[in-house]
This record gives structure tokens, C-alpha cells and sequence, in this order.
């Protein structure tokens, strides 16, 4: 009982530290990266879907500053380089017909601030689920210690387990954090 109190908390709570890595890659550095528009929904009407900029294009990064979008059908470049002008990025692409270039300016000092900034409230916007796991399995944890399938000791116990994952996941989320926030300000 009390393990599957543990596992439920431990899965949940991975699955937004993953999330929040995923998040992470989509963040600006300054130096090109294929992870920074790759998850880009892009609505191809021809499609009639929106699908990710990884399933419609190859992504390459020859130079330091400068990525390249191939689109595996020629026929999804406008709505590609649609979907990534009005994206969130702040990059313009700019075409030739048959690739899409995109120039990764270098960051200014403002910008760098407002990512930084960036990283923090995706960082907080995780601990949340995480908190309300714990908050969940500690309910459930009360419940069973009212219907007697759980004792006293046994319930105190486990909520310790759930408040330490709990402290663990968070400091993993500030780890991360702390690495995105260093790479854009050394950029």
C-alpha cells in the first residue's frame, strides 16, 4: 500500500520534471539548437492538423548561429514558415523556396533578462502539479488513516516519503533552472 502511495507520487512527479526539460529545450540560448523549434505546432492547412515542426521538417544547425528547416513536403513551407514567424521565438525566417533559414540573433542584455525570467515561471509553473501530488497522496494517505487501514505511525511515515520526493523533484527543478539560467547569461 504504502509503496504504491510512493510510486504514484514518483511517476507524477517525473513526468513534470520531463515536461519542464522538454520546455527547456524550446528556450533561446543564442547558439542554434534543433531543440529550440522542434516542438513548434504548426497548423499546415493542406493537412488539414497541426502537427510539430519535427514531423514536417528536418532540422539542422551547420553553424554556431544558424539553423536550417528542410520540410520533408515542399508543399508545407508557407505554412511552416507561417507557423514559425508567429511563434513566440523571436526569430524571422527567411526563405528560398525550398529551405528555410533561420538566423539566431545574438541576445541583448534585455533579452537575456526577459528568458531568464522565462525559465524561472516555467520552473514555478511545474512545482505546481508537483505540489498538488503531494497535497493529493497526502489526502488519500488521511482517509486511510481514518478507515483504520492505516495506523498513526504509518501514515506519519509516508507523508515524511511524500514531503522528501517532494523536496527532491523541487531541487532537481531549481537545478535545472539554474543550468538554463547560467547557459543564456554566458551566451
Amino acid at each position: 500500500m504504502a509503496d504504491d502511495f510512493e510510486k504514484e507520487c514518483q511517476a507524477g512527479m517525473a513526468k513534470a520534471i520531463d515536461y519542464l526539460k522538454q520546455e527547456l529545450r524550446g528556450v533561446r540560448t543564442g547558439r542554434a539548437s534543433p531543440g529550440l523549434v522542434e516542438h513548434l505546432k504548426i497548423t499546415v492547412a493542406s493537412y488539414g492538423s497541426t502537427m510539430e515542426l519535427r514531423e514536417l521538417a528536418s532540422i539542422t544547425a551547420p553553424e554556431p548561429s544558424l539553423l536550417v528547416v528542410k520540410p520533408f513536403d515542399p508543399a508545407t513551407l508557407k505554412d511552416i514558415e507561417r507557423g514559425i514567424a508567429t511563434s513566440d521565438i523571436g526569430i524571422t525566417p527567411q526563405s528560398d523556396g525550398k529551405t528555410i533559414r533561420l538566423a539566431i540573433p545574438a541576445l541583448s542584455g534585455e533579452r537575456r533578462k526577459q528568458m531568464v525570467q522565462q525559465v524561472k515561471k516555467k520552473a514555478e509553473t511545474q512545482k505546481i502539479p508537483i505540489r498538488n501530488i503531494r497535497r493529493d497522496i497526502n489526502k488519500r494517505i488521511e482517509a486511510q488513516k481514518k478507515e483504520g487501514t492505516l495506523t498513526e505511525d504509518e501514515a506519519d511515515t509516508l507523508k515524511d516519503k511524500i514531503q522528501k520526493l517532494t523536496k527532491q523533484h523541487e531541487d532537481q527543478i531549481d537545478a535545472l533552472t539554474i543550468a538554463k539560467t547560467k547557459e543564456i547569461e554566458e551566451q
